[in-house]
């Protein structure tokens, strides 16, 4: 029998899972729709819990069609959904990494780790101020590399591998010039930039050449590693 009542422990979950406090604490979050939970099943991870629409013929408990939009954070609501235990990397890895300082927007996060997966990044490490990548939008903003590109929380850029590049507007050299085998490109939120502290750290700043007066956070990390992994003509 399809669960009926909104009162089942399945879906007190799910609710619950909507708000980080709940995801630190049991670390599992949620993943939504059929896309999501075919990557995550490409990529070995295996849900904690299952859920699908009634008479749907997807696999897992059913749920009457009523509550799972109820319960969906989809603008078109979902016929499936499903709790994965989070996966934290013990620390930064390299060649290629990319670290998120103050970035709060989940939808940016979210972007970064499908370029990171887009362009062979091996961590995407996350600094102090940014936004939860289990969080609902975040999730649904990485397209499924959630569930491939490791993510590891940092407190310092001296934990960060390689040489530390600063992204940062009209300052230093061009990425175009750098040229390293090991790199960490840090990008701060759109508006505050990177702190001092952490501009300090790093090895050096660099900027993308761009008419306009910034590019949000997800935008120029996507550029920076297009411009960090690009092959140059022969």
């Amino acid at each position: 029998m399809p669960i009926t009542s909104p009162n089942h422990e399945s879906l007190k979950t799910v609710r619950k899972l909507a708000g980080r406090k709940w995801r630190d604490k049991t670390r599992t979050f949620v993943a939504e729709g059929e896309d999501l939970i075919g990557a995550a099943e490409a990529a070995g991870w295996r849900p904690e819990l299952l859920l699908c629409e009634a008479g749907s013929g997807l696999a897992g408990d059913e749920v009457a069609g009523h509550l799972l939009r109820q319960h969906s954070q989809l603008g078109s609501g979902t016929r499936a959904l499903a709790v994965y235990p989070q996966r934290w990397a013990p620390a930064p890895a390299g060649p290629l990494c990319v670290a998120l300082w103050g970035v709060g927007d989940p939808g940016n996060v979210g972007t970064v780790l499908r370029s990171a997966l887009a362009f062979g990044a091996a961590t995407v490490a996350l600094g102090p101020g940014t936004a939860d990548p289990y969080g609902h939008r975040a999730v649904r903003a990485s397209m499924g590399a959630i569930f491939a590109v490791p993510v590891v929380r940092v407190t310092n850029v001296g934990e960060l591998p390689g040489r530390k590049l600063a992204l940062v507007a009209r300052s230093g050299r061009t990425l175009a010039e750098v040229d390293a085998d090991e790199v960490t490109l840090v990008v701060g939120a759109e508006r505050e930039g990177l702190p001092d502290g952490v501009l300090a750290s790093c090895n050096e700043t660099v900027h993308i050449p761009i008419a306009s007066e910034s590019l949000n956070a997800a935008m120029a990390a996507t550029i920076g590693l297009y411009e960090v992994t690009r092959v140059a003509p022969a």
